[in-house]
């Protein structure tokens, strides 16, 4: 029987008019492909204005808990812009399941572009740079950053690896292009990076929680861990160490996965590996002098017990000194032993309290530092931006434009400081020279401003005399406020309010602990886990994710413990 395709044995002259019938049947202006087409991708900055038509552009930096829930909520009679340097939402509570294989990582990741928005245009890269007078933002790529999908810690193309010199030529090597793209509204919502004060070491040889990337490395070390621990060649002080599992930071993240990790290894890893769990340790460890610090006293203490049953070693007022590859100093062995050491993946971790302790991962939740963004480029001085800027201070300068304007800063943490509507404030800066004899058109006190175009939102913000706590929650609500009032056209109807549902987490053995402060009180136990779980559950975005979490396919079958 031939293999010819039937319309292979056709005439030429006749198979060019069925395929030009074809292709004319499905052109892009058909009623039946039109949604389709307009979903594409714009491919140029040109592209991008055609498509706007008679739209304002709403360009919004980030697509965390404020900038994606934002971008989603706001009406098609918008351009809605999101720039960022990854390309889908990641819902940061369950980060730790997925780091155990309790929920795949799917489940924690929505993507930006969506066919149900197709409004919502997307270009991955980070800004580099605002010009409030022309209303433009400077965008540098990111798409082949060597750090994309994991917590950025220091510089986005620096990768730990490398040491001084070849840093630099990397930096300047994966160095991406720039453009520029205007706006009618900004919103700055580019969240925060994760806190290391510095400490020797961290950056390079800690393990973080804060994106999908962070997840899978934390995944494949456990395991990798328990296989190293078992072969034959390994050394009992090699396993002993290997198996020790240092936490930094009593948070809710620090806390919730200490509690995931110990359920791992007393339901899943215990039936694969019932010699090598004997040895294992799980050590928290804070500088402050209680976990959970968030939570009510009672619940505090409820959580440590928990933690003790299960095995959990809880050490507060402890502070690291130092991160480093290889095992701790021996006497009577020399350096070369730590190079052994090092390449089966062991660290040493040096605290004030007890010195080095040798450990086979460390993971690291020590809170937020502010964005490189917001601190470096965002310290500029600008003029006055006349035609979107209104003085708030009275009296007000003579000569506005006459005089240098930088973005407000909150003195402590470096956030934006915007006003009860989101809106990002200027403050006037004193000339750094006053030789000049002639009057000078800086005020005796900093003038204030309001920027009417540009907001900023979630952690990189604070509301001035009003700081709210720097969640997910507090940047959820913002952005469902500032998309209600775009979609309305009524900024200044009302301001504002923060609505605090209460704080949850979770403890391990299916018992968690819940803070409402309101009708409900406080929870824990398993009640709290259920409206824990269900919380999640709730707020996750998806269909497609609301049912992945709820399966629980783990119960039936146990955990994924693929290492990949």
């Amino acid at each position: 029987m031939s293999s010819i395709s039937p319309l292979r044995r056709l005439p030429v002259p006749l198979m060019d008019s069925i395929l030009h019938r074809t292709r004319s049947m499905i052109p892009c202006q058909s009623r039946l492909f039109s949604a389709t087409c307009q979903r594409r991708a714009t491919v140029s900055l040109e592209a991008l204005d055609a498509s706007k038509g008679n739209r304002e552009r709403i360009v919004i930096l980030g697509s965390g808990w404020a900038g994606y829930n934002l971008a989603q909520q706001l009406s098609a009679k918008y351009q809605t812009l999101v720039i960022s340097p990854r390309s889908y939402f990641v819902f940061t509570p369950l980060l730790n399941s997925t780091a155990v294989g309790t929920l795949e990582f799917r489940t924690a990741l929505e993507p930006v572009r969506s066919r149900k928005k197709p409004n919502i245009e997307f270009m991955q890269g980070r800004a580099e740079d605002i010009n409030f007078g022309k209303k433009l933002v400077t965008v540098e790529e990111t798409v082949a950053a060597p750090r994309e999908g994991r917590a950025v810690v220091g510089d986005f193309y620096e990768e730990e690896s490398l040491d001084e010199a070849q840093k630099e030529k990397a930096k300047k090597r994966r160095k991406g292009k720039e453009w520029e793209v205007s706006y009618d509204k900004l919103v700055v919502a580019v969240g925060c990076y994760s806190q290391t004060f510095g400490t020797p070491g961290v950056r390079e040889n800690a393990y973080f929680m804060k994106d999908v990337g962070d997840a899978r490395k934390i995944r494949k070390r456990v395991l990798e861990c328990f296989e190293i621990a078992n072969l034959p060649t390994t050394s009992e002080t090699l396993r002993e160490q290997l198996l020790s599992f240092a936490i930094i930071g009593g948070g809710p993240t620090g806390m919730e996965f200490a509690a995931e990790l110990s359920d791992l290894i007393s339901e899943d890893l215990t039936r694969l590996y019932p010699e090598m769990v004997k040895k294992v340790k799980i050590v928290v460890r804070d500088v402050a002098p209680s976990i959970l610090s968030m939570f009510d006293q009672k619940l505090a203490k409820y959580a440590m017990k928990q933690f003790t049953r299960q095995g959990v070693d809880v050490r507060t007022s402890t502070r690291v000194v130092a991160l480093r590859k290889g095992l701790p100093h021996q006497k009577g062995h020399n350096e070369h032993m730590n190079v052994v050491a090092d390449s089966q993946g062991c660290y040493t971790l040096t605290t004030e309290d007890d010195g080095e302790i040798g450990v086979g991962m460390c993971v690291w939740s020590t809170g937020n530092m502010m964005n490189p963004f917001v601190q470096r480029e965002l310290k500029k001085t600008h003029g006055f931006p006349s035609a979107s800027a209104t003085i708030t201070s009275s009296p007000a300068p003579k000569e506005p434009s006459a005089i240098d304007w930088m973005i407000e800063k909150h003195p402590k943490t470096g956030a934006i400081v915007v006003d009860d509507r989101l809106r990002v404030q200027l403050t006037s800066v004193s000339p750094s020279s006053t030789s000049s004899t002639a009057p000078h058109p800086f005020p005796a006190t900093p003038s204030t401003a309001t920027v009417s175009d540009v907001f900023a939102l979630g952690d990189n913000a604070t509301i001035r005399n009003n700081p709210l706590p720097a969640t997910a929650q507090t940047a959820s609500q913002q952005a469902l406020w500032l998309a209600k009032r775009f979609n309305k056209d009524d900024l200044e109807k009302e301001p504002f309010t923060f609505k605090n549902m209460g704080i949850m987490t979770y403890l391990g053995d299916s018992k968690g602990l819940v803070q409402t402060g309101g009708v409900m009180g406080d929870i824990s136990g398993r009640a709290a886990w259920l409206i824990w779980r269900g919380a999640y559950l709730t707020m996750s975005i998806s269909w497609r994710n609301k049912f992945l979490i709820s399966t629980f396919l783990n119960w039936a079958f146990g955990r994924d413990i693929s290492r990949f």
